[in-house]
């Protein structure tokens, strides 16, 4: 049986907001681990006296619930079944699949013996009207596949060094399920083909209503392979033509928004240091899984940098960070991290050993004039840390690896 692996950060949220009259709402990408997130917190729940017959699970995914998706119907079965002198725990997974779900949630979220928790695969499905009918009334949890600290706990090879850890990581990919594979990467990259089409055939095409599915393919090739680069739905469309492929800005506009909306790619605007003000155009997008992207799209040796600046832009995600693109006049910071008045710059890059490389990445962190911290993140194992006049080197592993 495959270890379950202790989601410490995600469960100590679903603790701190355990029985608060409040909608827990956990989004992510497909199989990133929220089913088991909500069986980790059961376990606990009864480990804290809490009786089996006070939790209510229903997984939408799971046909056997086919009859509860019109929201009347999961109402009157829910009602049906709470207690009415306790706490009831009533567990929703894949909440988008129920017509019309936010009127039977809204309805359960007024009795005072309801604590509701509810899940969804993409960052559609808590907007518009939803949005609007339980607006104040529920907090989100975002959730993303395992960090490299959490990778690392599942795996079943201890002796491994972090580096050959890590290289697993970014090659088989960081979804939950992976951790069982030990033996071929022939078999995980089966199952991130198999989550690959999942999403771009239920989150994209199904609601998008799109019909050029090849299309949709080369746009969503083109973000994989450009991962950490500044680009556009213009430079997209111009690429596709001059290959001979047909594309038009607009469509490839709104295939990027239900890349995005699917939770499989994440974008990060940039932002302007010395003018304190958002930029309109060329994000930068990343995916969210290094296995997903290098199944679908052939790497080098080249990508490295970028395949860290993924690793590294997922992970101050995970660490509660809104995260931007650092525009110099002359250059760029690759991360700005902001969590309030928490704020924090990154440099990325795979090593610095050479005195040209380690001058230019520090000279865009020198740029900043404020006392904020700042970082440099390489693989370096030889002189890993340094301290540059308050800017900090680390090795990236090492940080990777820190408690959260």
């Amino acid at each position: 049986m495959q270890k379950l692996i202790e989601r410490v950060v995600y469960l100590e949220w679903l603790k701190k907001w355990r029985e608060h009259q409040i909608i827990k709402v956990v989004s992510g990408v497909r199989r990133c681990g929220k089913s088991t997130l909500f069986e980790i917190y059961r376990n606990w729940l009864l480990s804290q006296n809490v009786e089996e017959s006070q939790m209510i699970s229903i997984n939408f995914e799971d046909i056997d619930y086919e009859h509860l998706t019109n929201y009347r119907s999961l109402y009157e079965h829910i009602k049906s079944m709470l207690i009415p002198d306790k706490m009831n725990y009533i567990f929703l997974d894949e909440i988008q699949h129920v017509d019309s779900f936010e009127k039977a949630i809204d309805s359960l979220f007024l009795k005072e013996n309801c604590d509701v928790y509810i899940t969804g695969s993409n960052a559609y499905f808590m907007s518009g009207e939803l949005a609007t009918m339980l607006s104040g009334r529920y907090i989100e949890l975002k959730m993303l596949p395992l960090s490299f600290r959490e990778f690392c706990s599942g795996l079943h090879e201890p002796a491994m060094s972090n580096a050959q850890k890590f290289d697993r990581y970014i090659n088989y990919g960081s979804f939950p399920y992976i951790t069982k594979f030990d033996s071929t990467q022939q078999e995980a990259r089966d199952y991130l083909r198999d989550i690959y089409h999942s999403v771009l055939l239920k989150d994209i095409v199904a609601r998008l209503n799109i019909s050029d599915i090849t299309m949709l393919e080369n746009v969503t090739k083109f973000v994989l392979h450009n991962i950490g680069n500044m680009t556009s739905a213009t430079k997209i469309a111009n690429t596709l033509k001059s290959e001979g492929r047909s594309a038009d800005q607009k469509t490839v506009d709104r295939y990027l928004r239900g890349l995005t909306d699917s939770l499989m790619i994440y974008s990060t605007k940039r932002y302007n240091l010395k003018g304190k003000m958002f930029l309109k155009t060329n994000h930068k997008y990343y995916a969210v899984d290094m296995g997903l992207r290098n199944c679908l799209v052939k790497g080098s040796e080249s990508d490295i940098g970028h395949i860290l600046e993924n690793v590294v832009f997922l992970e101050l995600l995970r660490r509660g960070y809104d995260v931007y693109v650092g525009q110099l006049e002359d250059g760029e910071i690759d991360f700005v991290a902001v969590n309030g008045d928490d704020i924090s710059y990154y440099q990325v890059a795979a090593t610095t050993l050479e005195e040209s490389t380690l001058t230019r990445e520090l000279a865009q962190l020198k740029k900043v004039g404020d006392n904020y911290p700042k970082y440099l993140l390489t693989l370096d194992e030889m002189f890993a840390t340094a301290d540059y006049n308050g800017i900090k080197k680390k090795n990236v592993l090492n940080w990777l690896l820190e408690e959260p």
